[in-house]
Parts: C-alpha cells; structure tokens; sequence
C-alpha cells in the first residue's frame, strides 16, 4: 500500500533528528535488503542495542508510545547482562524496539504482578523463562515484514543464546487479541493492575517450541492475506544462518562500571552485547543453491 507522504520526512519532523542520529557509531546489526514501507524503498536494519546512545533512542520511542497511550513518559530500559534490547530501524530512524529479559534470580518485572503464575512454570522441570518488554513502533511504519524480522531475531537470541523455553508478556487487555492472532500467546491467569503504567494487565504465554513450529511449517513464506507475523519470518534456512553467527561470535561480559553507566545514561563508551550478533555475508552458508534471502550483510 502506498502512502500519500514522505515516510522519512515524516519520521524525521516527528522525531527530530536525535533518534536518527543515534545509530551512527560501532554496533552490531543485521542489515535487510531494502523494503517497501510507505510506499518507499527503505534501508532497513535490526540491531542489538550496544551503545548507551541506542538505548535512549529505544527508549525515546517506548516513552513516546506509552505517552500516548497514557501510561507516563519516564519509564527506563533495564541496562544489565540478563536484559537485551533490539531495534528495528528504518534509514537510520529507531521505529520500533523490544527488550528480552531472561530469567535470573532477581526474576522478571512480571514477577511484581504475576509471581504464582510465572512461579508455576519454572517448577516444571526443563524449564527457563523469558520475558518480552518495553515493545514500541512507530504508527508511521506499517510493516508486518519489518515487525517480524524484529520478533525473529529476539527469538533466535533468546531460544538459541539463552535456551529459553517459556516466553511471557504482559499487555494491556485490548492488546490480548493482536498478541493471540499475530504470535499465538494464550492468557494466563486473570487481569491485574499494573502500578507503573497506572492500568490492567493480562499475561500472556507462549511455547518456545511452538514458535519453532510455526517457522518450519510457514516461515518465509510472505503470505500477504496471512494475520499471522510467521509467514513473514525468515525461512529456517535464513534463521540457521543467524544462529551459526551468533555462535561464532565471541562472549563480552559487560563489567559493573559500565552496566552502571549505561543504566544513568551516562557513559559515552560503547558497551559491547554479551552476544555479538555478527552476521556477516549470510548468503554464502549455501552459495547459489538458496532461494533469495531477506538478508544481505552485516555492519560490525
């Protein structure tokens, strides 16, 4: 669908160039080939936030949303090794942003609200718990594609990386059905109030594993009618890429000093991910015997 307006205009006026700028500098990224959005063609890029600049931008974008939708404007992405934050970024602009908690023993911001249920599901055996949080995009972009290449990638780190087997969210409840039809959570327990955004909360579940199952029955697949974001994942042959990647990169444990500086928005040095998501020339795992891939090359 096209649309009567310049989407990087657009975002820039809205924005302002702070968010924009904030990718420039050492990073890890997934680059995409270029995309329809808008009715434009469009670099697109998902990151793994590393720099203290990235997280404001990612968290300009949640406190501009939530703003929006009334739920306050000060509101802070954890910066800490069991916390990754991704972006979703469209020539350069953040336009979307999600933050993967994987459990630990201080547990999860659900655990404020929903301990018995989550509790539940970490004395199954085989079992480790992850949370998604801090989701934001931009109601200027309206990519289903883009959108799922983000929940892919989190996904692919927090499966693969972290071997996380249980994966919950906390939502609003006239959010519930997006999260039902578009990634296949199922409500848990009954609606509480969330104190930090002043309105009701559901928790929602989803099986890692049926994750998996839907990639390898649709992934790829760009199913244009499908309500579903799984057609528009990368095939699994595209997702074994990224993970042989992110295998081989090399852990970065981020110290004390500089989680505390990020976490102030103080320090100016990049922090390096725990997991570099290096992925460079995807392509050439199955040169000339692949269909086209979404991916084309990685900036490091």
């Amino acid at each position: 669908m096209a649309y009567p307006w310049n989407l990087q205009h657009k975002l820039r006026a809205h924005f302002g160039r702070k968010r924009a700028e904030s990718s420039v500098g050492t990073s890890r990224c997934i680059r995409l080939r270029s995309m329809m959005i808008g009715g434009e063609t469009c670099n697109v890029i998902i990151r793994l936030v590393e720099t203290p600049k990235k997280i404001e931008a990612a968290c300009e974008l949640v406190n501009d949303r939530y703003a929006w939708r009334g739920y306050g404007d000060s509101h802070q992405i954890p910066a800490d090794a069991h916390h990754m934050t991704f972006t979703a970024e469209v020539d350069e602009v953040v336009v979307g942003t999600i933050t993967l908690a994987v459990d630990s023993p201080s547990g999860l911001a659900i655990d404020k609200d929903f301990s018995t249920e989550v509790g539940a599901f970490r004395c199954m055996p085989d079992t480790k718990v992850c949370e998604l949080t801090k989701f934001a995009f931009s109601p200027d972009v309206q990519s289903k594609e883009l959108m799922a290449a983000l929940f892919h990638v989190v996904f692919v780190y927090g499966s693969r990386a972290h071997g996380g087997t249980d994966l919950f969210i906390e939502v609003n409840p006239r959010h519930v059905r997006f999260y039902e039809s578009m990634l296949g959570f199922q409500p848990v327990g009954c609606l509480k109030q969330n104190e930090s955004v002043a309105a009701p909360a559901q928790l929602m579940w989803l099986k890692v594993s049926d994750i998996r199952d839907q990639i390898l029955r649709c992934g790829g697949t760009q199913q244009s009618r499908a309500r579903s974001l799984y057609p528009f994942f990368f095939s699994p042959l595209d997702e074994n890429g990224i993970y042989r990647r992110l295998a081989a990169a090399k852990t970065e444990l981020i110290n004390e000093h500089e989680l505390a500086g990020l976490a102030a928005g103080r320090s100016a040095t990049a922090v390096p991910a725990q997991l570099s998501l290096i992925a460079t020339a995807l392509i050439d795992r199955v040169r000339g015997h692949a269909p086209r891939s979404r991916l084309r090359h990685v900036q490091g």
